[in-house]
C-alpha cells in the first residue's frame, strides 16, 4: 500500500432517466475517519451508501460526500391555481375600478406568487429504485477518485518524510560520534574540580571511579540505539501495505523522548547541538505526518 495522504477532491456527474446529478467528495485531516452526506430530500437512503464506502477505502479523515440532485421539469405538470388568482382580482378590483391602478396584464398575474402550480410527478417505485443505485455507483466512483487524490498527497509526503528521516539517521551517526568522547571529558572535569576542592592530595583511583561513575548516568547508548531503531521502524511503516498514519504519530513521540533524553545526559557542545538539532527534524517530521492516512 503507498503512502495515502487524507486531502482531496473528487466530482462525479451522472444521470438515469430524468434525473441528473453531481456527487462531490472532499476530505481533510482526521484522527478517526468521519463521514458526513449531504443530498436532496427523499434520498436519505444514500447515506449508508457513502458511509459504507468510506468505511472500504480509508481509515482515517473527516469526508464530506455531497450529492445534488435535479429532475427534468419536462416530465412535472404546470397549472393555474384558479382560486389564487380570483383573490388577486377580486383584493385588487377596487383600486382598478377607481382608476388608481391600470388593469393587471396576464403576464404580471401569473408572475404571483402562487398562481403558478408546479407538481412534480412522482417516480414509480421501481424506477426510483434505479435512479438511487446508480446514484450510489456514481458515489462510489467520486471516494475513488477521492482515493487517487489522497494518494497523490501521499505521493507528495513520501521524499518529504524520507529526507527527514534520512537526516534523524545522520544526525544519530553525528551524535554517536561525539558521544565516545564524552568519558574522557567528565573525567578531566572531575579531576579539575576534585584537585581545586583538597588539591595534588587527591587520588587517581578515586578520580577514576567517580568520573566511571558519572559516565555510567551520561552513557548515551540505549538512546542511540533506540534512535536507530525508531528510524528502521519508520523505513519499513513508510513502505509497508498498512495505513501508517498513526504507528508513525507515535513512532514521532518516541524519537522526541529519545532526543530529549540525549540532550539531557549529553556534557558536550557537540552533542548538545546534534541533540536540537535532531529535536527540530525529529518536529518537521511529526508535522508532516500529521497528513498521513
Amino acid at each position: 500500500m503507498a503512502l495515502s495522504g487524507m486531502t482531496g477532491f473528487a466530482r462525479v456527474e451522472g444521470s438515469h432517466g430524468a434525473w441528473s446529478w453531481a456527487v462531490e467528495a472532499r476530505s481533510v485531516n482526521g484522527r478517526n475517519l468521519e463521514t458526513r452526506f449531504r443530498g436532496p430530500p427523499g434520498f436519505e437512503g444514500l447515506d449508508k451508501a457513502a458511509r459504507d464506502g468510506a468505511q472500504a477505502r480509508f481509515q482515517r479523515g473527516q469526508l464530506t460526500v455531497n450529492l445534488q440532485a435535479k429532475r427534468a421539469e419536462a416530465l412535472g405538470t404546470t397549472q393555474i391555481n384558479v382560486e389564487v388568482l380570483e383573490r388577486y382580482l377580486k383584493a385588487g378590483s377596487p383600486y382598478v375600478a377607481t382608476g388608481m391602478v391600470a388593469k393587471p396584464s396576464l403576464d404580471g398575474l401569473l408572475a404571483l406568487r402562487g398562481v403558478i402550480d408546479v407538481r412534480e410527478e412522482e417516480d414509480e417505485a421501481e424506477d426510483r429504485a434505479q435512479v438511487e443505485a446508480a446514484m450510489a455507483a456514481t458515489i462510489a466512483q467520486a471516494l475513488d477518485g477521492l482515493k487517487v487524490a489522497r494518494l497523490e498527497e501521499g505521493a507528495a509526503l513520501a521524499p518529504i518524510l524520507t529526507g527527514a528521516v534520512d537526516r534523524i539517521e545522520t544526525l544519530t551517526d553525528l551524535a554517536a560520534q561525539a558521544a565516545a568522547g564524552q568519558p574522557a571529558v567528565l573525567k578531566e572535569r572531575y579531576e579539575r574540580k576534585l584537585v581545586d576542592l583538597i588539591g595534588e592530595a587527591a587520588s587517581q583511583e578515586r578520580i577514576v571511579q567517580e568520573a566511571a561513575a558519572m559516565a555510567v548516568k551520561a552513557d548515551v547508548r540505549e538512546e542511540l540505539d533506540r534512535l536507530a531503531s525508531h528510524v528502521a521502524a519508520a523505513r519499513a511503516l513508510m513502505g509497508g501495505d498498512v495505513a501508517a498514519g498513526r504507528r508513525l504519530d507515535f513512532l514521532s513521540q518516541e524519537f522526541m523522548r529519545e532526543a530529549n533524553t540525549l540532550c539531557s545526559k549529553s556534557a558536550l557542545t557537540a552533542l548538545t547541538a546534534h541533540g536540537l538539532d535532531l529535536k527540530a527534524t525529529i518536529e518537521q517530521f511529526r508535522e508532516q505526518v500529521q497528513n498521513v492516512e
